[in-house]
């Protein structure tokens, strides 16, 4: 069992790579590997997608790499292997990007990434810190993860999804965030699992043994 976390130059890899190998060594669920080789993603069990950034740096980044963009595509959209988008990496699973100009996401969930636009004055953007989880809808890779769960957010912009079924869990930050989503056998947190201690390592930990 291989587990994949693409490094296309897009954030510190570190602290993901290091929560994703110890709950894979705890779980029995395999090998964990940072690769910026479209080979490996090819041969991958589980694809991880992080990202710092702008929305639309990163997807230029992902695409600019020798057939990096398609082996993601290929591999999750026909070979069905489990994926999970951290961040911007959860954003880029987006149909449009709105943040400086409007980019072309993967188009895996029906909406859009928009700024956060809190009601109240006194919310500042980005919004940075911890938050509590509201568990939308139910799914494997939730399994143990409960409304009122802390999950650690560090971003501007967020996900409007268009079809309400793949919204599993927001936050309230003045308005409703996106924080996590999925369809199939794709899910994406817009919080860092990596940095949201027990609830985070639950997530990957779910992520590891899910079987689609």
């Amino acid at each position: 069992m291989l587990t994949v976390l693409i490094d296309y130059e897009s954030g510190n890899l570190h602290s993901a790579e290091k929560a994703f190998q110890r709950m894979a060594r705890e779980a029995g669920a395999g090998e964990v590997i940072v690769s910026d080789r479209a080979e490996d993603v090819a041969r991958a069990d589980r694809i991880v997608l992080p990202g710092d950034g702008a929305f639309p740096a990163c997807c230029d980044a992902l695409k600019g790499r020798e057939n990096l963009f398609e082996a993601l595509k290929e591999a999750v959209e026909h070979g069905g292997r489990p994926f999970m988008g951290i961040c911007v990496g959860m954003q880029m699973m987006a149909g449009i990007g709105r943040e400086y100009r409007d980019t072309e996401g993967l188009g895996w969930i029906e909406g859009e990434v928009v700024a956060i636009a809190p009601e109240d004055p006194a919310l500042k953007v980005p919004h940075m810190g911890w938050n509590d989880l509201v568990i939308d809808r139910p799914h494997p890779v939730l399994e143990g993860v409960a409304t009122g769960d802390h999950a650690y957010f560090v971003h501007s912009y967020h996900m409007r999804v268009t079809d309400p079924a793949t919204l599993l869990a927001h936050a309230d930050y003045g308005q409703p965030i996106t924080a996590i989503v999925g369809r199939d056998t794709m899910i994406g947190t817009q919080f860092h699992p990596e940095k949201s201690q027990k609830t985070g390592l639950r997530l990957i930990s779910n992520f590891l043994t899910w079987a689609p």
